[in-house]
């Protein structure tokens, strides 16, 4: 009994492709303002917004009279796919052994079976960044849509090699180090963190030169190959940091050697805005709901974190850090906004400014014609947890919404209480 109820909260329909019309909505395109109107999906993209008259034949139409359409929700930080149970390490594929380990890639370890990928979805989630953890340079992160039977079909265009920058500070509350003891291990992680860049930087130099003369190279190194593109500027190095000592010291690092960086976490960036700021750096942030990294703190501070730094004039984006709980990212949002970001802005962060960081702004992030059909309809705002997600659509496929959730919830609503003894 109990594992014919396994399966069946694990069983999902399938996704349907062809013209979908979405009739008479609220259309938020983000990068356009709202308007009244249709919303055509043919071909995986959106094909026309406003007034839609010519209809093709075996279209479908979906009435959406006092419904809202939004771009899908981008979140630029997760371990979705690449973990399914916490407690089991066999099913934990996001971490690798050693410091260095940047050629290890996410996308060939997500599964896209996952059940928590239904979950996720759900709530308007469309698009994640699955990245890697653990050393020094812990993998390279990729951009996937939440539909697909292999992880190339998931592949969004993006991949990001992940740094994490040495920390000079406590490692949290209970790290009983000595001061001394702090300042030498931070001192020896940024030690070896230049001595490996400085090994790329002269990698680089001898496949240029190579490349040249015209010569193939008979070394294998696929560590350094995978830091080719971001010591040459062509890719950017997403490089996780937090304290604002450290934001201070990535800053001028990052400068020092004329990277194209990408920061994500930066839960201390409302200490150092000005820095930032003058950078230009990009910033993925988050979680949003959090508590605050140090007991001087206020408590809302995670809460006004992503706000304080917009307003500085930092592009920003809001991220989960989440495997399970992805699905919470429009109520990340939600408190950014609440906190003074805005709505607009706040929406922003988990649509457009996220694929503008990647470089697929002009795929994914906002409602325009031409663009990836990655869309869902809601019957109000998506920020607040009353609200239901009616119709989601990824690459132009209407995805179900169901998940091993919504169907153990209709398993045991009228349940039979079974025979009594």
């Amino acid at each position: 009994m109990f594992a014919g109820l396994a399966m069946q909260a694990q069983m999902v329909k399938k996704s349907q492709k062809g013209i979908f019309l979405l009739k008479n909505a609220t259309i938020h395109t983000v990068t356009k303002g709202t308007i009244q109107g249709d919303l055509l999906i043919k071909d995986g993209i959106i094909a026309e917004i406003g007034t839609v008259t010519q209809m093709d034949a075996g279209s479908t139409t979906i009435e959406c009279t006092g419904m809202h359409v939004y771009p899908g929700f981008i979140d630029g930080g997760t371990n979705l796919g690449l973990s399914e149970v916490g407690s089991i390490s066999l099913t934990q594929d996001f971490r690798e052994l050693g410091d260095f380990t940047p050629h290890m890639q996410a996308l060939t370890a997500v599964n896209p079976n996952s059940v928590s990928i239904p979950v996720t979805r759900t709530n308007g989630v469309t698009t994640v960044i699955a990245k890697t953890a653990g050393g020094l340079f812990p993998g390279t992160a990729a951009l996937i849509n939440l539909q697909g039977y292999t992880p190339k079909q998931m592949f969004a265009g993006f991949k990001g090699v992940q740094m994490n920058f040495p920390s000079t500070g406590k490692r949290g509350r209970r790290d009983r180090r000595k001061p001394e003891d702090i300042k030498k291990d931070g001192e020896k992680a940024m030690k070896k963190m230049n001595g490996i860049w400085d090994k790329a930087k002269q990698y680089a130099a001898i496949d240029s030169a190579a490349k040249a003369s015209n010569q193939k190279r008979e070394d294998y190194n696929p560590q350094m190959d995978a830091l080719l593109p971001v010591v040459t500027g062509v890719a950017p190095l997403m490089i996780e940091v937090n304290k604002d000592i450290d934001i201070k010291a990535a800053i001028k690092w990052v400068e020092k050697n004329n990277i194209k960086a990408i920061f994500t976490g930066v839960s201390e960036g409302y200490r150092v805005t000005k820095e930032l700021a003058e950078s230009g750096i990009p910033v993925i942030t988050g979680p949003v709901l959090s508590i605050p990294g140090r007991l001087s703190a206020s408590y809302d501070i995670s809460y006004k974190n992503p706000s304080i730094m917009q307003k500085a004039g930092i592009k920003v984006a809001i991220r989960t850090n989440e495997t399970e709980n992805v699905r919470n990212l429009p109520f990340n949002a939600g408190f950014a906004a609440a906190y003074g970001m805005g709505i607009e802005e706040a929406l922003k962060a988990i649509t457009i400014i996220p694929a503008e960081i990647f470089g697929v702004d002009n795929q994914i992030g906002s409602l325009e014609k031409g663009k990836v059909a990655n869309v869902f309809v809601s019957d109000g705002d998506p920020f607040e947890t009353k609200t239901q997600i009616k119709h989601l659509f990824i690459s132009g496929y209407n995805v179900p919404l169901e998940s091993r959730h919504t169907l153990l919830y209709e398993e045991f609503l009228e349940r039979d209480p079974g025979v009594k003894k």
